[in-house]
């Protein structure tokens, strides 16, 4: 059985940094991509970074890109999501996800994600 658990959210000034992890259980972490969104009430969730299962490839949305640092340590089972110069618009509870298929491409493509985390809460003040 697949747990995804997300940690690291929590209340932070704008300009501030945060970071994400997400501790994965149930199989080999080392043969599947991984992927973080978020959302917002009343919105859709949004894709904000993606890994390939060995770390090599990275991708990141547009709002993101330049702030934000996806990484996964498959020793340890985990992937990150490091948020530096954080913006109001960045408050949403944050996801991590993990496809079914071993060693497929990284995707920003929310339904081609089958596991997800509980959710971890970030806000950032203005």
């Amino acid at each position: 059985q697949v747990q995804l658990v997300e940690s690291g959210g929590g209340l932070v000034q704008a300009g501030g940094s945060l970071r994400l992890s997400c501790a994965a259980s149930g199989r080999t972490f080392s043969h599947y991509a991984m992927g973080w969104f978020r959302q917002t009430p009343g919105q859709e969730r949004e894709f904000v970074a993606a890994i390939s299962w060995s770390g090599g490839r990275t991708y990141y949305a547009d709002s993101v890109k330049g702030r934000f640092t996806i990484s996964r340590d498959n020793a340890k089972d985990t992937v990150y999501l490091l948020m530096n110069s954080l913006k109001p618009e960045d408050t949403a509870v944050y996801y991590c996800a993990a496809p079914d298929r071993p060693f497929s491409a990284a995707t920003m493509t929310r339904w081609e994600y089958n596991y997800w985390g509980q959710g971890t809460q970030v806000t950032v003040s203005s």
